[in-house]
């Protein structure tokens, strides 16, 4: 049942399942569906923040750009000291969240996922769901492409697949596109759209979360790995006085660009809290599980998920 709050619907259903090729997953929600999408304004004379500064939005993707240029080849090491060392268990922690690929049991004919990891140049999650499809579920058949606006990120990401048995296959391929305007994508056509620690460089996060929207098929999921709001009072000042006083600084000892890991610490601080991304994310017309997130090691990091509604 919808009631109707202006623009809004609100639902409230006990569960929703989604499907893939016939196994239903059940998830509690309570959600807003937006009546209308909200339109998305080519005006080039728009504002926005590249970490504490304001810049307009035709300059950030160039900003933005430089940055990941500069980092693309000590990306895992410039997490490890974004995260200390954490990281690697929150992405596995995410994947193993999601549970990518189809159980086979008996039945051979499974089609498998199919995974746009947006954001994901190096491949770190892709790799994950991989592995976790073929040896947790013995799924050969799902595959992922590992969307990045950055070449040099994308170069990275088929470096590293040099040394996994995915290279060359159809279970794995490179993308060089906008998460904003993913135009290359059909609609209704991925099963599982990711995101780690990408989603806050965005320009416009709202348009990327319609796109999201779009490409997914009816049940499909999309889910989102990204620094968030700490919520506890004593280590989120420790978090702070690590992140503003020694990340840059070690950037400037070991790479030499103390501004690119500056920028980095700055742009979780602007990252909207969680309960704003959740209400970013039910804007998009998504349908939230449970409170929408979950909190990673005190809430430095958070995973949150949205559902595409069957119909």
């Amino acid at each position: 049942m919808f009631i109707r709050y202006g623009t809004f619907a609100l639902r409230r259903v006990a569960y929703i399942s989604y499907k893939r090729n016939g196994q239903a997953r059940l998830f509690s929600y309570t959600a807003f569906r937006p009546q209308e999408k909200v339109g998305q304004s080519e005006n080039n004379d728009r504002t926005t923040h590249f970490g504490f500064e304001t810049v307009p939005e035709s300059a950030k993707e160039l900003k933005v750009g430089a940055v990941f240029s500069s980092v693309a080849s000590s990306y895992d090491s410039m997490n490890d000291l974004m995260s200390l060392g954490i990281h690697r268990l929150w992405k596995d922690r995410f994947v193993r969240s999601l549970n990518p690929g189809s159980s086979t049991g008996e039945d051979d004919d499974v089609r498998g996922w199919k995974i746009l990891d947006v954001a994901g140049g190096t491949g770190d999650i892709a790799f994950r769901m991989l592995d976790h499809a073929t040896t947790i579920n013995h799924d050969t058949k799902t595959s992922v492409t590992v969307s990045d606006i950055n070449p040099e990120m994308l170069a990275e990401g088929r470096k590293r697949s040099l040394e996994t048995s995915y290279a060359g296959t159809e279970r794995l391929k490179f993308l060089e596109a906008d998460a904003e305007k993913l135009s290359m994508v059909e609609s209704n056509s991925i099963d599982l759209y990711t995101v780690a620690f990408g989603i806050r460089n965005f320009t416009d996060k709202q348009r990327a979360l319609h796109e999201a929207y779009r490409i997914l098929k009816p049940g499909g999921v999309f889910a989102c790995l990204e620094f968030s709001k700490v919520n506890n009072a004593l280590l989120n000042g420790i978090y702070k006085r690590w992140s503003f006083g020694a990340i840059p600084l070690i950037g400037q000892l070991m790479a030499a660009d103390r501004g690119s890991y500056q920028y980095l610490v700055e742009s979780i601080e602007k990252f909207p809290s969680q309960k704003e991304f959740r209400s970013m994310i039910e804007l998009a017309g998504f349908m939230v599980p449970g409170q929408g997130w979950e909190d990673l090691t005190g809430g430095i990091a958070a995973i949150h998920k949205g559902i595409k509604p069957l119909s």
